[in-house]
């Protein structure tokens, strides 16, 4: 038996994995990772750093966070506790999907993990108290390559499930979108 079940969203090479946990009266063992399952996701690349997030307050956004090319990077997340509506932003120039949207909701007992490929923008919100999710990263975080888009940006028309109750001065202050932002160019 595989430790997940691959599945695709409606915008090309963003993924779902449900990872199918092995459970006993003890408990469960599950996989968050395995090189050579995902090897094809990550376009052969592996796994340079791995962070944890914990969001204290409900209806908490944070994002919209990417990284410029060449340390643009694959990132793989999942709920440890609580429950966020976790987004994607399709930023890849010359993609049929070029500015849009998708977005799932992670918990920690859904054994669902996010995979949001290079030229995507992410963020999430958090839909309880105490949210904690580890990121899995295929580049080390770069300063200098950092890039954001306001969570707020009309041109992308996210829907946000609540009322946002916070996010970070960074955040407040990413930018809106360029009307000649014609996307990020992605190998």
């Amino acid at each position: 038996m595989s430790s997940f079940d691959i599945q695709d969203t409606p915008i090309y090479g963003l993924t779902v994995l449900k990872r199918q946990p092995i459970e006993d009266s003890r408990g469960l063992l599950e996989r968050l990772f395995c090189q050579e399952t995902l090897n094809e996701l990550l376009d052969g690349e592996s796994i340079r750093q791995v962070n944890r997030t914990v969001t204290r307050h409900k209806g908490a956004v944070r994002g919209l966070h990417f990284q410029h090319p060449p340390y643009a990077e694959t990132k793989i997340v999942s709920c440890l506790r609580g429950e966020v509506w976790d987004v994607a932003v399709d930023l890849r120039k010359g993609s049929k999907t070029f500015l849009r949207h998708h977005a799932i909701v992670l918990t920690e007992h859904s054994q669902t993990t996010f995979v949001i490929p290079k030229g995507f923008a992410h963020g999430f919100q958090t839909l309880a108290p105490n949210c904690e999710l580890i990121y899995f990263h295929t580049a080390d975080y770069r300063p200098d390559a950092e890039g954001g888009i306001n969570a707020l940006d009309p041109r992308l028309a996210i829907e946000w499930p609540e009322t946002i109750a916070e996010r970070s001065e960074r955040d407040t202050m990413l930018p809106m979108l360029h009307g000649d932002f014609s996307g990020l160019e992605v190998s």
